[in-house]
Formats: structure tokens, sequence, C-alpha cells
């Protein structure tokens, strides 16, 4: 069958899913122009500046002009920019709406309906639930800036009537650009390094997806695009839904750490709810990577990661 598309701009790249996802694309023959500021370094990416099918732009997606040359000549946008995370949005709610908001805007003045783009969104614009599934149809009720910026973010993609917005469950798992903000990489790296850690809330419902398999799901998108055009989906697994409890209690089971479950205090980020992956598994994505295979995997490389600050690194 021939390949639909062919030249991928992957704005963020050099992120923690954009430097798994180049990867993945250079290995099946893409030509791959990566669009990012570099503020986290180069490191994620260096090993790609070798191979004649990457070509880097240093730039800032809040940059009209900049992000318009990226996307010429290109196929299809895979667009990770942003300040990602509940944390780094709240610290600096208006830095992250000119990132998040405005320079999406700017992807879909760019493209003008003529190029896909295909989102990474999230299921932190489900917000605080009522109900316990979350489905693609299921009003939006964001609580954090975040969320609100990504769902924001939603509505200009759908003004380009060429896309596909994926709404990613907690990403998790080990990649060239490392996140310790993330709940389960938080939670390894608290137990491995400090062999303590106090959990709020135990019973709230999280659903999780590996950072290899975020990749895979574009990957996905690029080779189904003509009968997922138009369309969101929930991307994740049903059998990754998990308590704040059952992520600890599995750690637990690996390695002796001091675990206190509080009820004094409570997550500022009120997620908790299960999200259906039906969608998604409908049209033949599922998850590879389950969640102890990944708790193995950061339990090994977690033990090695020297930061002064590792939560400084969203």
């Amino acid at each position: 069958m021939e390949r639909k598309f062919n030249k991928i701009l992957v704005t963020g790249g050099a992120g923690y899913v954009g430097s798994v996802l180049i990867q993945k694309l250079l290995s099946d023959g893409y030509d791959v122009r990566v669009f990012d500021n570099l503020g986290f370094g180069s490191d994620s990416v260096i090993q790609y500046f070798g191979d004649t099918g990457f070509e880097f732009i240093k730039g800032d997606i809040r940059d009209k002009k900049a992000v318009a040359d990226a996307v010429s000549g290109m196929d299809v946008v895979i667009h990770l920019a942003g300040i990602v995370g509940f944390p780094a949005c709240r610290k600096n709610p208006q830095l992250s709406r000119e990132v998040n908001v405005e320079g999406t805007k700017n992807v879909v003045e760019a493209t003008a309906g003529k190029i896909p783009i295909l989102f990474a969104s999230t299921g932190s614009t489900f917000g605080k639930m009522l109900e316990k599934i979350c489905y693609e149809t299921t009003p939006l009720n964001p609580v954090s800036d975040y969320g609100r910026q990504k769902a924001d973010a939603e509505e200009i993609v759908k003004g380009n009537k060429e896309f596909v917005i994926y709404r990613f469950a907690t990403a998790f798992g080990v990649s060239p650009r490392m996140r310790l903000d993330l709940m389960v990489n938080d939670f390894v790296f608290r137990a491995v390094q400090e062999r303590n850690l106090i959990v709020y809330e135990k019973n709230f419902m999280r659903t999780f997806i590996h950072v290899r398999d975020m990749a895979r799901a574009f990957m996905f998108a690029l080779e189904n695009y003509d009968r997922m055009r138009g369309e969101i989906y929930n991307v994740g697994d049903n059998d990754m839904n998990y308590s704040k409890e059952q992520i600890c209690d599995l750690i637990k089971s690996k390695i002796d750490f001091y675990l206190h479950f509080a009820d004094f205090d409570h997550d500022l980020d009120q997620r908790d709810y299960v999200v259906s992956y039906d969608k998604i598994r409908d049209v033949g994505f599922r998850a590879e990577i389950g969640m102890e295979q990944g708790i193995d995997e950061l339990l090994n490389a977690v033990a090695i990661i020297e930061v002064r600050n590792p939560y400084n690194n969203v």
C-alpha cells in the first residue's frame, strides 16, 4: 500500500514523547523535521543528527513566522510542543497559555486546513467528573490551567478540519528526555532514591499509558488517517485503569521503602475517574506495555539518575 505521508513535522520533538517518536518515525523511513526550542537541552535528539532523514529547526512555537517556515513542505504535523502537566502550568499560567493555546493557533494558521494535524491532548480535559467513566462524548470539565488550555487548544485544532485529536492517559515510562513529574515516574523515583513516599487520596483512580505506546499511537494514526480523520480518541487501554494505592502496592512488591497513605491533605490535581478506550480499540489500537513492565524499567533507570532538582524538569 502506498504511504499517504512521507514528510513529518514534529513540534516539541525533543521532549518526553517526541524523542521516542522520532526514533520510530526514522526507523520506518519517514523524513522527520523537528521544531523545538531545546528548553531542556539537546541530549534527547543529538543521536538523530547523523540520520539523513532527520532535520532540526530550533524555534519557539509562539513565533508565528518560525512555525510557518517549519510547516512549509511538510505532509503532516504531529503537534507535541507545549508546557505539559498540572504543576508546570500552575507555576506559570500566562506562559503556558501562550505556548499551549496561542502556539497551537500558530500551527493551525500555518497548516491552513491543507495539512493534517495529529494533536496530543490529555485526559486532564475531563477534569472533576461526576460520572466515573469518561467517553469521548463526555462533557469536559477541566479544573486545572493545563486541562483548560488543552481543551481550548482542541477547539482550535478542530478548526483545521484535517485532524486527529488524542486525549492521552497519564504518561509513564523511560524516555531519552526523562520526566519525573509524572505520577508513576515520581512514585518510583521517590521509592528508589528517597525510600519514602507519602500519598494522598489513595483511592483516586487514574488511567495510564507508556510513553512508547504513545509514540505507537501516532504511528497508528499516520497509517490509518483516512478512517480516523476528524475524530477525537481517548488513548490508553481499558486494562490500565489503576488507583494510586494499586500503583504503590505494585512498586512496594518490588522494592522496600516507607509508604504512608495520608488523610490530612489532598492532591491539588483532582483527577479521579476511569476512562473508556473502546473507540480507539475498535479501530485497531491497543497498548502493548503494561504497568508492571513499565515499573520494572523505571526501577532500573531512576537508580542511576543524578539530578540536583529532579522536579524542575517538566
